[in-house]
């Protein structure tokens, strides 16, 4: 290295105060004869090289190290939430979110050790990661919403819900959407920050669900026959909750009928089928027993001129 420095340090003096472009090309030429000379060479290897070496095999560690470092944080928060009965979507993405977040650290370590400055790194990054939310603040707000719903889970896969303006059964719930199916079997994917921003009406959280009915009778039918035989046809439906018993009361004294409420409380599953059958079998329980059901009438007096 000695033969390198001398001939670095002969070109300046060489070109006295002139040391422009031609001396420049000089003074790297013989830089580098000095280096691939023999003993030039061995000296940048055994000093400069043996470095850069002992510095790519230590980020290479810390690399190899750090992977598996963050590859076990995943496999020990996925057991942790599992055990927490988590939602297996936000147990994929917690999982992941913590292997790439040290994966990122650890990166940056490694660039670090070979000499990369990586505060810079850091700003670029940071600078590119703020135009991206800006530019995409509704889909992370659809995110954030997301992540609110699988922690504190408002309601799970197969739930009746009302949320967002529809109403249907629960059958995905993603970080960006949830995707529910009406009554109707309409497949209706809605953002997760409609819902989030709105009330959100689960008919699932309870074991049963109060199905309300209402039956006219006639003035001249007879209340107590109308109501006993209400209450026979919902004894006698097994899907229909015995405790608490069902409802059976006069609601309303309406124009041209006695209305009767009728309120059975029933599962989510079998709301629509004690519906019909309900309406179905007081019909005709009804005209077996006598009782009128009255229908809107209008009674016209008709007068002579005389």
């Amino acid at each position: 290295m000695l033969s390198i420095l001398t001939a670095i340090g002969e070109s300046p003096r060489n070109g006295g105060d002139n040391f422009g472009r031609k001396n420049t090309v000089g003074f790297a030429s013989q830089y580098l004869r000095g280096i691939f000379r023999v003993d030039g060479f061995i000296e940048f290897i055994t000093t400069t090289g043996a470095s850069l070496a002992f510095n790519l095999i230590a980020a290479a560690v810390i690399l190899f190290i750090g992977l598996w470092v963050a590859g076990f944080a995943r496999k020990l928060a996925k057991r942790l939430l599992v055990n927490a009965q988590m939602d297996p979507t936000l147990v994929g993405f917690i999982g992941n979110l913590v292997y790439y977040a040290l994966a990122a650290f650890v990166a940056l370590a490694a660039l670090n050790r070979v000499g990369v400055q990586t505060a810079s790194l850091v700003a670029i990054f940071g600078a590119a990661g703020l135009a991206v939310g800006l530019a995409l603040q509704g889909s992370l707000s659809n995110f954030a919403a997301g992540v609110l719903l699988l922690i504190f889970r408002p309601f799970k896969l197969g739930d009746l819900i009302e949320a967002g303006g529809v109403t249907g059964f629960v059958e995905e719930i993603q970080l960006f959407t949830t995707i529910v199916v009406t009554p109707d079997n309409k497949y209706v994917i809605v953002p997760n920050s409609k819902i989030g921003a709105d009330n959100i009406v689960n008919y699932s959280t309870k074991p049963y669900i109060r199905l309300d009915m209402v039956f006219g009778i006639g003035y001249e039918a007879d209340i107590d026959r109308a109501k006993a035989v209400v209450q026979d046809i919902l004894a006698s439906d097994e899907r229909v909750f015995k405790d608490p018993a069902p409802t059976i009361a006069v609601t309303e004294l309406a124009d041209s009928s006695v209305n009767l409420a009728v309120r059975p409380n029933v599962t989510v599953a079998d709301y629509w089928g004690v519906y019909f059958d309900t309406h179905e079998k007081v019909k005709k329980r009804f005209d077996q027993e006598g009782i009128s059901i009255p229908f809107p009438q209008r009674d016209i007096h008709m007068f002579s001129a005389n």
